[in-house]
């Protein structure tokens, strides 16, 4: 496998500010798919001006743009990351090559690059969801912000959220099939300016994730 074959599927809201420096920072031959769920800002517009492929997923949902973005994939594997600049992109062929390597999936942990990158309640929201799955037998300690698998297998665990618990939803689905997952610290800073974030930026948008990761955890 080379960098070449590798499809980034970037769910998009309103990140015009943030896609300058998310495309420019993805590794050499490293393909971007940005998905547009329903920007006001000019994003698929920017996006498709600095060469990346976009789909658009009408329906509102982290999980429903994340699913168009596979289907659209045609790599045999795909890495996922978010579009707001908070995450290091340079990360991603290390989890590229735990894929080559034999692990079914691999996610990045977060690790922030400074003081009040990660608002405490996104992270108490996180250190619970994460204590959770450990509890279940799946060594992580993050919500998968940051990862990459095979796209066929990942289109065959039949991740049905299209909301805020996708990533957790195939955590959980990962673990049941039986996957080799293997975890990464990861970089994580500021948000690009002009960005804010649908779950983090705000109380109302940890409680928003927080109520359909329960949902994922009822089922």
């Amino acid at each position: 496998m080379t960098e070449s074959e590798v499809d980034v599927v970037l769910p998009c809201l309103d990140e015009a500010g943030a896609l300058p420096g998310v495309l420019a920072g993805l590794p050499p031959g490293y393909r971007a798919i940005v998905v547009d769920n329903g920007s006001a800002d000019g994003s698929p517009e920017v996006a498709a001006a600095l060469g990346a492929k976009v789909v658009h997923e009408p329906r509102r949902g982290y999980g429903a743009a994340v699913h168009t973005g596979l289907e659209a994939a045609t790599a045999d594997i795909v890495c996922f990351a978010d579009a707001d600049g908070s995450l290091d992109l340079a990360d991603l062929p290390r989890l590229v090559a735990a894929v080559e390597g034999g692990a079914d999936l691999a996610v990045g942990r977060r690790v922030p690059t400074g003081p009040g990158v990660w608002p405490w309640h996104a992270r108490a929201g996180n250190v619970v969801l994460a204590s959770l799955l450990r509890s279940r037998g799946l060594p992580v300690r993050d919500i998968a912000p940051l990862r990459a698998a095979d796209r066929r297998a990942l289109l065959g665990l039949g991740v049905a959220d299209r909301a805020f618990g996708y990533p957790l939803e195939l955590l959980l689905k990962a673990q049941r099939a039986g996957w080799r997952v293997r975890e990464f610290d990861v970089r994580y800073g500021e948000r690009a300016k002009g960005t804010k974030s649908k779950v983090s930026g705000s109380v109302r948008g940890t409680l928003r994730a927080v109520r359909d990761f329960g949902r994922v955890l009822a089922r």
